[in-house]
């Protein structure tokens, strides 16, 4: 399956990744700044495209690759009730094919030319791609980098001293799969590397309080962490 402004993108290790795009009007006529958005466990889904459209909106150029092309046809979407169907292809990902994978859609925003501002790319993710926001911010020259309740990003805290911009978090205080004790060993790590963030904990919000397509979804937290988010990019990249 594919969608409206789909791309495909050659990877270095020889596969080929479909992705999700979409431009301001701005970027007609010049360039704007860019940003990799990543997708949940389940998919580059409406969710993530709507998410990429309000970004355009915001003025920004963004590029969502859909993380599972190893292991999944072009399009592949499951539904937020199913997470078994997805656990394969979440537990087929790899560091090393994330690099690959993030690169290739770095690549690809540094290419447009005329239309993207090339120093100025970030990076925002939800649920797994909230992890994998972080490591795109240490292995990408990133100018910005957010993660909303990135399960797992404890697991990459020994690599927060190659985060290369600043980097804003966001938690659910009420969220039962991210303990507070894997918050604070990336917070830790990241003192400890002197490196700059925004940890950003709210209380009344759930696991996947973001996205309006879940049953933990919260108006109230979305519409508040949206707006610092976009505050966060305007800041950054300007």
């Amino acid at each position: 399956m594919s969608y409206p402004n789909a791309v495909e993108l050659s990877v270095a290790d020889g596969t080929t990744m479909q992705a999700y795009t979409a431009f301001p009007e701005a970027a007609a006529t010049t360039a704007v700044p860019g940003i990799i958005l990543l997708q949940e466990a389940f998919g580059v889904n409406a969710h993530i495209r709507d998410v990429a459209d309000r970004l355009a909106a915001a003025g920004y150029a963004v590029i969502a690759p859909e993380l599972f092309h190893r292991t999944a046809a072009p399009g592949f979407e499951i539904s937020y009730d199913d997470f078994p169907s997805a656990a394969p292809h979440f537990h087929g990902i790899t560091p090393e094919g994330l690099t690959a994978d993030l690169h290739a859609a770095h690549a690809w925003l540094q290419a447009q030319q005329g239309r993207v501002q090339a120093d100025k790319i970030g990076s925002i993710g939800f649920c797994l791609g909230g992890r994998v926001s972080f490591l795109a911010n240490a292995v990408l020259p990133l100018a910005a980098a957010v993660s909303y309740y990135g399960g797992g990003t404890h697991t990459l805290a020994g690599r927060a001293a190659e985060l290369h911009a600043p980097h804003l978090f966001f938690w659910g205080g009420q969220d039962k799969h991210i303990p507070k004790e894997q918050v604070d060993t990336v917070t830790a790590a990241l003192d400890a590397a002197g490196k700059p963030y925004v940890n950003t904990v709210i209380s009344y919000a759930d696991h996947g309080f973001h996205c309006d397509a879940r049953g933990s979804y919260h108006p109230e937290a979305a519409k508040e962490a949206w707006a610092l988010t976009l505050a966060f990019f305007a800041e950054k990249l300007g």
